[in-house]
């Protein structure tokens, strides 16, 4: 069995900070907005390096998503940098008709995503914003697991011609992908092979599932970890391909299972090939204030749920 080692934990909003540095050296059509939030989304950098490409627009996300959407027509590339809460829910209206709706090549880059936001609480941890970005007709959606995807991903997006919801995160978390990854957005990446069960996930629960497959491998069940780091355009053929050979999957989130990754997943089994699936998200429910190692476990989102997951998923084969 393959194992992965933790470099070190760093949080995945760096990860987009470093990235969005390393595009302002090199593409000079890259711009970066911010929503009064520079320090949390890790602009301060561009923004000292850059400061005639860097608009800090205050607290008013809705005009930031309009001067981004303007900004595309003369050949820019605009970041937009602000909470996840306020890269979608807030401004919707203006994501849909000024960016979506036209095609407008704007990366919404949004942070704090889930419920690992922790301690600010139910009104800034959105878990649904997966589901609204990704029923934009076009909209590309990416959610990714550390550091170094974050910045690969982030460099990835400037160069694809569109709109994209680029989710990351607050905590720091487990940095294990390649540092020198090529990130090809809509191609999963399986990280384990196995037998017995398939695990996608996505996100902060890329790792949790690593966690759960070496246990589950103790146990003596061989289980697949893929790692899907974008939901929207979804890597079918290879959820596909895994569960033909393992016949069961579980789906694993820090979202509501209403619209995310986990029902995603279920129209591809349900239209291709029907396999038992069992869902780590959020049940239908907003989150509350904590510290995000209390909410993974009391909202069922860690290694511990992935494996009594399995358990179950793989009784129903």
């Amino acid at each position: 069995m393959k194992t992965y080692t933790n470099s070190g934990n760093k949080d995945t909003r760096s990860g987009f900070g470093a990235g969005l540095t390393e595009l302002g050296k090199i593409n000079k059509n890259v711009v970066a907005l911010c929503a009064d939030l520079i320090g949390s989304l890790k602009m301060d950098e561009f923004k000292a390096n850059h400061p005639e490409r860097f608009f800090q627009v205050g607290i008013a996300e809705a005009n930031m998503m309009g001067l981004a959407a303007g900004m595309t027509i003369g050949g820019k590339i605009p970041f937009t940098g602000t909470f996840a809460n306020f890269s979608t829910g807030r401004v919707y209206d203006q994501v849909r008709q000024s960016i979506a709706y036209s095609h407008k090549n704007v990366k919404i880059c949004a942070s704090h995503a889930g419920i690992t936001l922790g301690e600010d609480g139910a009104t800034h941890q959105i878990l649904e914003d997966i589901g609204l970005m990704k029923m934009l007709p076009g909209m590309t959606v990416i959610n990714t697991c550390d550091y170094n995807q974050t910045k690969a991903a982030t460099l990835a997006i400037a160069e694809h011609y569109g709109p994209v919801y680029l989710r990351f995160g607050r905590p720091k978390v487990a940095n294990f992908t390649p540092e020198d990854q090529t990130f090809e957005i809509g191609k999963a990446v399986t990280l384990t092979e196995g037998n017995d069960v398939t695990i996608v996930a996505t996100g902060h629960l890329v790792w949790e599932a690593l966690e759960a497959s070496k246990a589950l491998n103790e146990r003596g069940i061989s289980a697949e970890v893929i790692n899907i780091h974008t939901i929207k355009p979804l890597d079918k053929d290879a959820i596909l391909r895994s569960v033909k050979k393992t016949g069961c999957i579980v789906t694993a989130e820090e979202h509501n299972y209403l619209g995310g990754l986990g029902e995603s997943v279920a129209r591809v089994l349900s239209t291709h090939y029907p396999t038992p699936q069992e869902f780590i998200a959020t049940q239908d429910t907003f989150g509350e204030s904590g510290t995000p190692a209390q909410l993974l476990e009391k909202y069922g989102l860690n290694s511990h749920a992935i494996i009594n997951a399995v358990e179950t998923v793989t009784k129903r084969k």
